[in-house]
């Protein structure tokens, strides 16, 4: 039997994930085109030139998939370490343990009160038309006031009356407000709340570790420095820029899908991509040479302090993100957009400052850093914005008529199916599909 050749574009978690599935079920025929000279994607992590290991943003191992988790036992055995989430919020200058809206006995008492206040008064059997409202008839007021808009607004970079809420699940903590009036009288902490309470983390190599060894596994089938420039349809030809040009009978991308459907040049799909919103996130690496003064592992900034969203003790996820001896990391995202631009010369900088607004640094400490290391990510988040769904459909349909196949965080267009055990999911997934394996 004469195997059609399959053309894979993209070496992050999904299509690595495609072409292990291959692999395993003895398929031979096909290729894999990363334009990087490295694996992993947006799970990628890169060491700077003074020994610190970074992410591309923040990423913590939990699965949905036993598939997933066998595979990691393979790739990792017993090199990782586990840890229970620590996780908080740097609000009114003071930690609350996240979520949020479980905890808010932490706040000022008057703060406090008006939270509860307002839970009282929220209207959560109302029907909301998109995310904003979402949040106030779910949480109230004063707890969407202090905590859920400016947080949602730093994450998204997007107007939050412009997205959907249908992606919520267990993305976020849905209020009960006899929890929240047992916390608050009980003085009682509930962290434990979400999927990733515990979580693993590779020992060396930050999460890139993961996908780098997948990698070695199919490195027979896999091209790095190879980025698809136009992908003619009709003839089913990819030319890349380097002037190469290969042949395809189907095709699997996890490129992002606005640029698929352009280097596809397929213009009466523009608009639909053109509905395809998301945005940029700065990754500052901020490596010191002392010894970690804190236990935690993340924290949220809402606040106009700072102009990160997230700060990640990258360091107490491994000992080995850092070099040896006394240094810790500390790993500080910035999300922006045209509605939310952002200066790339100067948010090394701001973040600095950021630091030490918030109380994460004080001033007299700049002396410790000796790493400031800058990553950027173009594509993020995929924004679940209101139209989203009826523009995947009309491409989606289109493309796997002409037998491509977009998966992934980007390819897909999911944010809630877009963590990196979902997207190498969706690799296997799509190979399963078609091969019509089981």
């Amino acid at each position: 039997m004469n195997e059609k050749r399959i053309v894979i574009i993209g070496a992050g978690p999904t299509g690595l994930g495609a072409a292990y599935r291959l692999r395993e079920l003895g398929y031979n025929n096909f290729q894999v085109y990363e334009k990087n000279d490295y694996a992993g994607g947006l799970s990628a992590s890169l060491k700077d030139e003074k020994g610190f290991t970074w992410d591309v943003g923040g990423h913590v191992i939990f699965s949905h998939f036993d598939y997933f988790d066998k595979l990691l036992e393979r790739l990792l055995g017993s090199d990782y370490l586990e840890h229970e989430r620590r996780a908080f919020i740097r609000i009114m200058d003071r930690w609350v343990p996240y979520p949020f809206q479980n905890n808010i006995r932490y706040l000022p008492f008057a703060r406090a009160l008006e939270c509860l206040a307002g839970l009282l008064f929220a209207h959560p059997d109302k029907n909301p038309s998109n995310f904003k409202e979402w949040l106030l008839y779910t949480f109230g007021r004063p707890i969407t006031r202090y905590f859920m808009f400016p947080h949602n607004l730093k994450i998204w970079a997007c107007p939050l009356e412009l997205m959907s809420y249908a992606w919520i699940g267990e993305r976020v903590s849905v209020v009960s407000l006899k929890r929240v009036l047992r916390n608050f009288i009980l003085k009682k902490d509930d962290i434990s709340w979400g999927p990733n309470s515990r979580f693993k983390f590779p020992l060396r190599g930050g999460t890139g570790e993961i996908f780098r060894r997948l990698a070695d596994i199919v490195r027979g089938n896999l091209s790095f420095k190879k980025e698809a420039l136009k992908i003619d349809i009709k003839n089913k030809e990819i030319l890349f820029s380097d002037a190469e040009k290969t042949h395809y009978d189907l095709l699997i991308s996890s490129m992002p899908l606005d640029q698929l459907v352009k280097k596809t040049g397929s213009e009466g799909f523009f608009d639909a991509a053109s509905e395809l919103k998301h945005n940029s996130v700065y990754i500052v690496g901020i490596g010191l040479s002392k010894p970690c003064p804190s236990n935690k592992c993340w924290i949220y900034f809402p606040e106009n302090k700072s102009p990160f969203y997230r700060v990640t003790y990258f360091s107490n996820y491994s000992p080995n993100n850092a070099p040896s001896g006394e240094h810790y990391s500390l790993m500080c995202e910035t999300a922006y957009s045209k509605d939310q631009p952002k200066e790339k010369g100067k948010i090394v900088d701001e973040t600095i400052q950021g630091l030490i607004n918030t109380g994460l640094l004080k001033a007299k400490e700049r002396q410790y850093i000796v790493s400031a290391y800058l990553i950027e990510a173009p594509y993020a988040y995929p924004v679940p914005t209101l139209g989203r769904d009826i523009a995947l459909k009309r491409i989606q349909e289109f493309l796997e008529d002409n037998n491509i196949y977009s998966r992934g965080r980007f390819g897909a267009w999911k944010y809630e199916s877009g963590n990196m055990d979902h997207c190498l999911m969706q690799g296997v997934s799509v190979v399963n599909q078609i091969l019509k394996e089981k």
